[in-house]
């Protein structure tokens, strides 16, 4: 029964995992580069909660689903805007520059977040209390306990992937952005607009890092600006051990890794050692399979 519980956990957080992971591996898809300003999406989705949850009171009563449900969609749409910007501002000037390049800005431009964010004139660096958008009740099933936000985590996630799966395959943007992934140049030629294609991708995984940010924040109910930077080191692995650039392979690396983590954290003596874990995951999956689960190694020209 204890095995189940753990599962369960597990799988809850290695979903919030799975949704950072699939912002990671869409920009690494296009662009070729990680975006490590991503965690910061994440902590401002769940600010963005913060302020906007107040209002949303107001006018649709508290802890509603609606209401709570409106929050998701407000704070995925500011951070969706935001990723458009930083892809604007920082990115786009740079995509005939060198990947190190690009890199550096990345790092910089994470950084940047982070301290404007510690100011006393935005957020500033104490911790706040996360709101309750829903009331989390306890179900007891035999000898097992879940609470609901982490069937709520699961079921959005759920409804995200599901929802990410028929874009990417079944639209014309899914079409268009596998083409601009596969070779941007001859999706050029063949007239698919790359600029617009890889701003939107930035917007589709902030917005994925917003709702990620704020399911992680109903698990662990306190906000800070540095908030994004552990749970966003625990994506990246997740998104290199499912295989970078590969969608379901971020879900997979995502759950696995939350499913170590969880297991890790409920054995006497490795509970101080799940970060250790999950970095060695890493250096065996680079050492062994380098492309990762699910990713298919190639060879570059040079």
């Amino acid at each position: 029964m204890e095995f189940l519980q753990q599962t369960i956990n597990g799988l809850s957080l290695g979903s919030v995992y799975a949704l950072i992971a699939l912002g990671y591996t869409m920009v690494y898809g296009v662009l070729r580069f990680i975006n490590f300003a991503h965690s910061d999406i994440l902590m401002l989705g769940a600010f963005s909660a913060f302020y906007l949850s107040p209002t949303v009171e107001k006018l649709m009563g508290p802890r509603t689903p609606m209401g709570a449900l409106l929050v998701v969609i407000l704070a995925a749409a500011i951070c969706a805007m935001i990723g458009a910007l930083i892809e604007f501002l920082a990115y786009r000037p740079l995509r005939k520059r060198p990947r190190l390049t690009v890199l550096i800005t990345a790092i910089g431009v994470s950084l940047f977040i982070e301290f404007t964010c510690q100011n006393k004139l935005a957020f500033g660096s104490n911790p706040r209390p996360f709101p309750t958008l829903v009331n989390d009740k306890q179900i007891h099933m035999g000898g097992l306990t879940v609470g609901s936000n982490d069937l709520i985590v699961l079921a959005v996630t759920a409804l995200l992937l599901v929802g990410m799966w028929f874009l990417v395959q079944k639209t014309k943007v899914g079409t268009a952005l596998r083409a601009v992934s596969h070779n941007q140049q001859a999706a050029l030629l063949m007239g698919v607009p790359v600029g617009r294609i890889i701003t939107f991708t930035f917007a589709l995984g902030s917005a994925l890092a917003a709702v990620a940010g704020i399911l992680y924040s109903l698990k662990f109910p306190s906000i800070e600006p540095l908030m994004g930077v552990q749970p966003g080191l625990r994506a990246f692995i997740a998104a290199v051990v499912g295989g970078i650039g590969n969608i379901p392979g971020a879900v997979l690396g995502g759950l696995l890794i939350g499913l170590l983590e969880t297991f890790a954290g409920g054995i006497p003596g490795l509970s101080n050692y799940r970060d250790a874990i999950a970095f060695g995951i890493l250096i065996l999956i680079l050492l062994f399979k380098p492309a990762g689960l699910l990713g298919r190694s190639t060879i570059e020209k040079v």
